[in-house]
């Protein structure tokens, strides 16, 4: 039966393509009529072949709730900043994924920006940043999405100025020109803090540099403030002449957020489950052993461990699962960078979220 039927349909195929170049006698001159038959049959069997296979459920592989169907990965590349260099430092992603076959590879970035930019191309799999990045990210189309939360920190944002400047209070800063990276967690502090004091954006002179760059700019004089992060922050409170004009306390209320591609996100949930609880587990060791990490950190970085020790001190550890409240914090800083036109369209963070069972199925466990 399926033969008589397979044979029925070459043969409409063989009258409907013939019809169809019945006037380019050019093309049907040149090729054999034998060998334009056979063509058009193996033309017709392959295009069956092809429906039918695409429409048999057993030839499709799906990614269900329960990723019964996922294929571990064989390598994770993980993108970091200086600031989350101790989960690499102490090797304990190899420790955990290696006996199960998955190589870790890390990658350094300046900033967050940077980092999701390379997530967005395919160089990484999964990384950290602040709350910002992913909006100027998921605004520029990229396939990233949210799969845990970093405890916020809001005394480790500062926006600094010269031990000499003028500049007295965050209303002194209308007109000066303030360095920190474009799209950073330093981008929405510097925001949140012009607005609570009655200032616009516009008020201001932004000039966005990374911030190894932000810092050369700063010692010279070219600038008149940065907005930024540890440890550069307290690096620059160290060596750099500054003082602290105000910081994120009472300001910020997100840490950030650790992300993965879409792809990585959806075919790799048994991967990601024992990272962040690696990462938890870290997260709660440093809470607990401060003096430690700085000296961990110091040589490391090649910060001194005083100045080390004050970034640490100021840190609250921790990471947490991506709940509806912090969605909604996220919402807010999507909609306030389009309000300002710093991103070319509105976005739904939810649009970047997983489901509910996805996120159920890897999230750390909060005490």
């Amino acid at each position: 039966m399926f033969k008589f039927g397979l044979k029925r349909i070459i043969v409409y195929w063989q009258k409907w393509v013939i019809f169809r170049f019945a006037n380019r006698k050019r093309l049907l001159s040149i090729v054999p009529k034998k060998f334009t038959m056979a063509f058009i049959t193996g033309l017709c069997v392959s295009l069956l072949f092809a429906a039918c296979t695409a429409n048999n459920p057993s030839n499709t592989t799906t990614v269900s709730a329960n990723n019964s169907n996922q294929t571990k990965a064989s390598l994770v590349r993980i993108g970091y900043q200086k600031s989350a260099i101790l989960l690499k430092s102490k090797e304990l992603l190899e420790k955990r994924l290696q006996p199960e076959g998955v190589s870790v590879e890390w990658i350094e970035f300046p900033a967050g920006p940077q980092l999701l930019e390379a997530m967005n191309v395919g160089s990484i799999d999964l990384g950290h940043t602040g709350e910002s990045p992913p909006i100027f990210a998921q605004a520029a189309g990229a396939a990233i999405t949210y799969i845990a939360g970093i405890a916020p920190s809001p005394a480790s944002s500062a926006i600094l100025v010269p031990k000499n400047s003028a500049i007295k209070t965050v209303n002194d800063l209308k007109g000066k020109k303030i360095a920190f990276q474009k799209g950073s967690s330093a981008h929405y502090m510097l925001v949140q803090v012009l607005e609570k004091s009655g200032l616009k954006y516009s008020d201001i002179q932004p000039i966005y540099l990374p911030p190894a760059d932000a810092r050369a700019a700063f010692v010279k004089g070219s600038v008149d403030a940065w907005s930024i992060w540890d440890p550069f922050y307290a690096a620059a409170e160290k060596s750099a002449d500054s003082r602290v004009l105000i910081d994120g306390t009472g300001i910020n209320r997100q840490g950030g957020y650790y992300l993965a591609s879409k792809n990585f996100a959806n075919q790799q949930s048994e991967t990601i489950k024992a990272i962040l609880e690696e990462i938890q587990n870290l997260e709660q060791w440093s809470d607990q052993n401060r003096n430690e990490v700085a000296a961990t950190l110091s040589p490391i970085l090649g910060i001194d461990l005083e100045t080390m020790q004050k970034s640490t001190n100021r840190k609250k550890f921790g990471i947490t699962p991506v709940t509806q409240d912090l969605i909604s914090l996220q919402q807010q800083v999507a909609d306030k960078f389009y309000e300002l036109k710093l991103i070319p369209k509105q976005i739904n963070v939810k649009e970047a979220m997983l489901t509910p069972e996805q996120y159920a199925a890897f999230s750390p466990k909060t005490k």
